[in-house]
């Protein structure tokens, strides 16, 4: 398996972490936007202090800049990497479009596709001209013609789709060079590769053309006690994610949850949640819901995680490492990645 991480914030620390991550010879960093810091900023940064890592916007929100700007930051990331950079892009979720960027969140499944198609034209150096039904460029009735980019052709830019929900899935499967997903039970993984695996075959294609990374905190413990008590602040945090990410009506990781065999719980959770009671929504996760979706433990469990993991068809593990400061979160990617090349 290939190793990653990803990163958010432009500051110092920032930069520290991944230069000295790429000198423990991790493999690629994706650099998160939410509602933080904008991925494009901190890539540029991180491209002139690397040499050798990858780079990858984990994820671009499609919908907040034209289809043209993602292009344009896309092709110019790759120049100044020397070819390191991949494009990442997500669809995001409701409260962030709508309630901080004010942007509609329609037809996510569509602006993402049609948000590629118009990359991957602007990538291969043709006129750009898009008639779809969240994209026309040029604009109808406008005086523009379509144009091309003064940037170089770069038709090998990878694209990565950051998916969950089943269309999105066969849209990536279908149409990107690589999946980056989240919330992933490799016992149950089923809900995610069916979709994938559907997509990949209408485009004539098999797993060995998608790269799948999957992402994962992992923490260390030295026993079963430390280890229970590192469950119980990761428990508040899955809360959080059930019943408090995205809308009342649109949440992914709920639905994902649920979809891995955990659908009863992961409702009374976000109905907790939602009526104000998070002290008991956090109750009602379970050791098992945590442990599934993350690399924690000691470290002969985390060892036996990373190779189901890896038997389950993940090709690049994406790793959260735990630490209050620089230094324990360098340690323990470090102690990370000398498991994964143990198990090969």
């Amino acid at each position: 398996m290939r190793t990653a991480t990803t990163v958010e914030g432009g500051g110092r620390e920032t930069l520290d972490f991944v230069v000295e991550a790429e000198k423990l010879g991790l493999d690629v960093c994706w650099v998160a936007e939410a509602w933080g810091s904008d991925a494009v900023s901190v890539l540029g940064f991180l491209a002139a202090r690397t040499e050798r890592i990858l780079l990858g916007s984990g994820v671009i929100q499609v919908g907040i800049r034209t289809p043209v700007a993602v292009a344009q930051a896309a092709l110019t990331l790759a120049e100044l990497s020397g070819g390191r950079f991949l494009l990442g892009l997500g669809p995001s979720g409701p409260q962030v479009m709508e309630g901080l960027h004010g942007v509609a969140f329609a037809r996510p499944l569509t602006r993402l596709r049609e948000t590629v198609d118009v990359v991957r034209q602007a990538f291969a150096g043709e006129r750009i001209a898009f008639d779809g039904r969240t994209v026309a460029i040029p604009l109808p009735d406008g005086e523009g013609r379509p144009m091309r980019l003064s940037l170089p052709p770069n038709p090998d830019v990878p694209i990565y789709l950051a998916a969950m929900s089943p269309r999105l899935l066969e849209l990536t499967g279908e149409t990107a060079d690589g999946w980056l997903g989240t919330s992933f039970v490799p016992e149950g993984a089923g809900a995610y590769f069916g979709p994938l695996d559907a997509g990949l075959a209408r485009a004539g294609r098999t797993r060995a053309d998608l790269d799948v990374c999957q992402g994962a905190e992992v923490a260390f413990a030295r026993d079963e006690d430390e280890l229970a008590a590192m469950l119980q602040p990761r428990k508040a945090g899955l809360a959080f994610s059930l019943g408090g990410m995205g809308s009342a009506t649109t949440n992914f990781y709920h639905d994902a949850y649920g979809r891995q065999g955990w659908a009863e719980t992961a409702a009374a959770v976000r109905e907790r949640w939602q009526a104000g009671d998070r002290t008991g929504a956090a109750a009602l996760v379970t050791d098992d819901m945590v442990l599934a979706t993350t690399l924690i433990g000691t470290e002969q469990m985390v060892r036996e995680r990373l190779g189901v993991w890896r038997d389950a068809g993940v090709d690049t593990v994406r790793l959260y490492p735990a630490g209050e400061d620089l230094h324990a979160r360098l340690a323990t990617l470090g102690r990370a990645l000398e498991l994964v090349r143990e198990i090969g």
